[in-house]
């Protein structure tokens, strides 16, 4: 079995397509990656209980803790949206991951080349569930924007595998996306010669995520798999280390 049929076979409702097939309008319903976040800890959502019983008891106590404790600050909620993500390598290569905002669009909003070979995201595809970490240190990059961190140390399902690099669109990139334009949620391949310069085939997996925003130090983009498909859980974490 090719790798492209692997591929295909992980993702039964990610219906194959090339790149000159019609646009897909698969409506966006649940996103299936939630459980990727539930092992996560989230900073955005720190448990806040505050019963009348312990309101009663603060008061009385209020002589002896105001000086001492701080007050609690509201956290703001996480921004969400939906973008087209976009994963896709040579099959002897490694794998590079892109969103964009439109699919017209041949101009990512963020492109990084990943040092996982395309080999293996396929097998590690194949258990169903796929958690990519990039991480950065604060202390280096406390004032740069998450999408213009130059480079990031790279997990994949918990193992450190290398690094994350953000790279700038290049010809044969907007080349390739432009050929994906008609395509919203699909897996397949670019024909030979298109948006590489070695001339060998691209495999790629094309779907919406959603895209969180939680602060300045962590955002994070979840497959969205059709309506009634179990599909692939997918998730791709960036985040910056205090």
């Amino acid at each position: 079995m090719t790798k492209i049929d692997a591929l295909r076979r992980l993702l039964p409702c990610l219906s194959p397509t090339t790149a000159t097939s019609k646009a897909t309008s698969t409506p966006i319903k649940k996103r299936l990656s939630t459980s990727l976040r539930n092992d996560v800890v989230d900073p955005l959502h720190p448990v806040l209980t505050n019963t009348n019983q312990d309101k009663d008891k603060d008061s009385q106590d209020s002589t002896t803790t105001t000086d001492l404790e701080p007050p609690v600050s509201a956290f703001s909620r996480p921004s969400r949206s939906m973008v087209i993500g976009t994963i896709f390598g040579q099959r002897k290569g490694h794998v590079w991951f892109c969103f964009q905002h439109h699919r017209l669009s041949t101009k990512p909003s963020l492109l990084l080349e990943l040092s996982i070979p395309t080999h293996q995201l396929v097998q590690e595809m194949s258990s169903g569930t796929v958690r990519i970490a990039l991480e950065c240190d604060h202390s280096e990059l406390s004032s740069c924007p998450l999408h213009s961190v130059p480079i990031w140390t790279m997990y994949c399902n918990g193992r450190k595998i290398g690094f994350a690099t953000k790279r700038k669109a290049t010809r044969h990139n907007r080349l390739m996306l432009k050929t994906m334009q008609s395509i919203t949620v699909g897996a397949g391949m670019i024909p030979t010669g298109v948006g590489s310069s070695g001339y060998e085939e691209i495999m790629y997996m094309r779907a919406n995520y959603e895209h969180v925003i939680g602060n300045s130090d962590y955002e994070s983009f979840h497959l969205v798999n059709p309506d009634e498909c179990a599909g692939q859980e997918l998730s791709v974490y960036l985040m910056r280390s205090r």
